[in-house]
C-alpha cells in the first residue's frame, strides 16, 4: 500500500492579483519551522512557472467540522471535545513558543490524521514575532497550591458575577470550593501537591505578549473584539478563537452568529455570552468558556502565562499531558481506498482530446504530480 500526500497548489498570478504574496511566503516559513506531533510537516516545496506548491501530510479523516456535522445533536460529547481541544490546546501552546500567533483557528482548519489524532492546518493569516521563552519557578506559598476543585452546582458561589470563576490560584481566589477530604485523602493529595508544586519543577512562559497587529483577519464568527474595534491585537486573539471554538465543539454554533457579517461582528464586539438553555455541557467546560471569552484582552484567561494557565483549569483535569499522544481518539477514521482516491481524483480533470503536453503539465490544472 502507498503512502498518500496532501498537496496545496497556489496559483501565483492569483495571489498577485489579491496580494497575497507575502502571506503565501509566511506561510511557507513558518510550516518549514514546525517539529510537533499535532501540526503539519513540510516535506517539499516546489515552483513551476505558474504555480507555488506545498507537500504536506494527507489527512484522511477530513476536518473536524464536517465530524461535528455526523455527531448527534451535531456537536461532540464533553470528553470527544476536551480531547481534541487539548491537542489544539497544545499545536497552540507549541506556536506561540516559536513566536506565532495563529490568528485562524477554527474547525475548518483542525484536521483528523488517519489515527484519529489532529493536525492544525492553513498557516497564511498567522503572525510571526519575537518570543522570549522564560522557565519560572513555581510558587512555593501555601495561597498558590493546586486546590482540588468541586463542580457540582452546590459547591459554586452563586454571588460570583466575574466573567471567570477559575483561575489559577496564584492569579486571583476561585469561585470553586475545594472539596472537604478525610486526613487521609488530604495526606495523599497534600504529598501529591508538594511534589507538583516543588521548586524543582519550574513552569516555562512562552506566551508572545508584545506582539501587536493591526491587520484585520480572521473568520467573522471567531473574530476577537479588539481586531474589530481595530485596537491592535496579539497573541490573545488565539485564546478568544480557543473559547470559540470550544463552544462550537460542545453546542454545535459559535455564541455570536447573526443574519449576517455586520450583525455578527456587532454581537461580538457588544453581546454578553449566552448558553443555550438547558444545554447539558459541565459547570467547568462553561467557566473555561467564560474565562476565554473576556472582551478585554488583558483580562481574558491565558493573556498572562499562555497556554499554562489554561491547561490548569478544571475542565483539563482528566487530561494527562505528558501522555497525550497515546490517549485513544474518540473516532478512527476509515482506511482509504487509493485506487478510488486516485480514479476519482483523474475524473476530475477536464477532458482534453489532445492529451496532456509538456506545457500542460506546468500550468493550468495539470501539475504533474500523483498520490504515491
Amino acid at each position: 500500500m502507498g503512502c498518500l500526500f496532501a498537496m496545496k497548489v497556489m496559483d501565483k498570478g492569483m495571489l498577485a492579483g489579491r496580494k497575497k504574496l507575502l502571506r503565501a511566503q509566511t506561510e511557507r516559513e513558518i510550516l518549514s519551522l514546525l517539529d510537533h506531533p499535532f501540526l503539519p510537516t513540510l516535506y517539499s516545496h516546489f515552483e513551476t512557472e505558474k504555480f507555488s506548491c506545498l507537500l504536506m501530510e494527507f489527512c484522511s479523516g477530513g476536518d473536524l467540522h464536517i465530524l461535528r456535522q455526523r455527531q448527534p445533536g451535531k456537536h461532540f460529547t464533553e470528553p470527544a471535545a476536551r480531547f481534541y481541544a487539548s491537542e489544539v490546546l497544545l499545536a497552540l501552546e507549541y506556536l506561540h513558543m516559536m513566536g506565532v500567533v495563529y490568528r485562524d483557528l477554527k474547525p475548518e482548519n483542525v484536521l483528523v490524521r488517519e489515527d484519529g489524532h489532529i493536525m492544525l492546518s492553513d498557516f497564511d493569516l498567522s503572525l510571526r514575532c519575537f518570543v522570549n521563552p522564560t522557565l519560572v519557578q513555581s510558587c512555593s506559598e501555601p495561597s498558590c497550591r493546586i486546590a482540588s476543585y468541586c463542580i457540582q452546582p452546590a459547591c459554586i458561589d452563586p454571588a460570583c458575577k466575574l466573567p471567570v470563576c477559575v483561575e489559577p490560584a496564584c492569579l486571583q481566589p476561585s469561585c470553586f470550593k475545594p472539596r472537604f477530604l478525610s486526613s487521609k485523602t488530604t495526606k495523599v493529595k497534600s504529598e501529591k501537591t508538594n511534589l507538583v508544586n516543588s521548586d524543582s519543577f519550574p513552569v516555562l512562559i512562552a506566551e508572545p505578549t508584545n506582539a501587536r497587529s493591526m491587520s484585520f483577519v480572521g473568520t467573522h464568527e471567531y473574530l476577537a473584539p479588539e481586531i474589530i474595534r481595530g485596537d491592535g491585537h496579539g497573541s490573545a486573539v488565539d485564546w478568544w478563537t480557543f473559547g470559540i471554538f470550544l463552544y462550537e465543539l460542545l453546542l454545535g454554533r459559535t455564541p455570536f452568529k447573526g443574519n449576517d457579517n455586520r450583525e455578527t461582528l456587532f454581537n461580538v464586539v457588544g453581546q454578553s455570552l449566552k448558553f443555550t438553555e438547558g444545554s447539558s455541557i459541565s459547570f467547568a467546560a462553561k467557566d473555561l468558556i467564560r474565562g476565554l471569552l473576556v472582551k478585554d484582552p488583558q483580562k481574558r484567561l491565558g493573556f498572562k502565562r499562555g497556554a499554562t494557565e489554561i491547561k490548569q483549569h478544571p475542565f483539563f483535569e482528566s487530561v494527562n499531558w505528558a501522555l497525550i499522544r497515546s490517549t485513544h481518539p474518540p473516532e478512527i477514521p476509515k482506511p482509504i481506498d487509493i485506487p478510488l482516491l486516485n480514479q476519482a481524483f483523474k475524473s476530475s480533470l477536464p477532458s482534453n482530446d489532445k492529451g496532456v503536453t509538456d506545457s500542460d503539465r506546468s500550468s493550468g490544472p495539470y501539475l504533474d504530480f500523483e498520490f504515491f
